[in-house]
């Protein structure tokens, strides 16, 4: 959702990265080169990120997991929250949009020991960052363009991911061409699909695009 990221940070909303975990250990790369790429990445969205710094590909659904994230949302007094779409067959992924969940509601609670004032995010939305072969059947598609470019350096900015292994280039190649697909289905130039339980309310009809 980069080009969404991007579009949000212009527009002047307050928007904060959340990573889980620092990337470590993959294939290539280090903890220090992967921190380098993150802030990157976040500087082309021209976002602020922070990082909780699980152990990756070990990231597990707790109490502590689903307290760290709340505080994270009260300092940030977060009003809307970003989650990976809830099927997929990385368990990071899994792990990451339970523990998201139920932080959404943690965050509110008065009487529990986290930092920050309660608060309880009027919205949780899914992105799609899905492992498996899935085909997205998202609730709603938010017109990303003139962001495609910023969205695609904001990805390649992980070189040690998205550059470095051959076999990852790809990755970034469907993922340009969604752009492009998702935004055929609303007759803009790229789109990028989101996925909700609970319904959106429309103003008017013309709050269409």
């Amino acid at each position: 959702m980069g080009g969404s990221i991007a579009r949000f940070a212009e527009q002047g909303h307050n928007v904060l990265l959340l990573d889980m975990t620092n990337g470590e250990p993959t294939p290539h790369g280090n903890p220090d080169t992967r921190a380098k790429e993150a802030a990157r990445a976040a500087e082309i969205l021209g976002v602020k990120r922070t990082c909780i710094d699980f152990p990756n590909r070990f990231v597990e659904h707790t109490i502590e997991a689903r307290h760290k994230v709340a505080g994270v949302i009260r300092e940030h007094q977060a009003e809307i929250v970003f989650a990976p779409y809830f099927e997929d067959a990385h368990p990071d992924h899994v792990a990451t949009t339970k523990i998201v969940e139920d932080a959404r509601f943690d965050s509110k609670l008065t009487k529990i020991d986290l930092p920050g004032e309660p608060a309880y995010p009027r919205w949780l939305f899914y992105y799609y960052c899905t492992h498996l072969r899935h085909v997205a059947n998202p609730s709603f598609l938010l017109d990303i363009s003139g962001y495609e470019q910023r969205k695609h350096d904001s990805i390649v900015a992980y070189k040690t991911q998205f550059v470095v292994p051959e076999k990852n280039r790809k990755v970034v190649e469907w993922i340009d061409a969604a752009n492009r697909y998702f935004g055929s289905r609303i007759g803009v130039q790229s789109a990028e699909p989101f996925f909700t339980r609970e319904p959106v309310g429309l103003s008017g009809l013309e709050s269409l695009t």
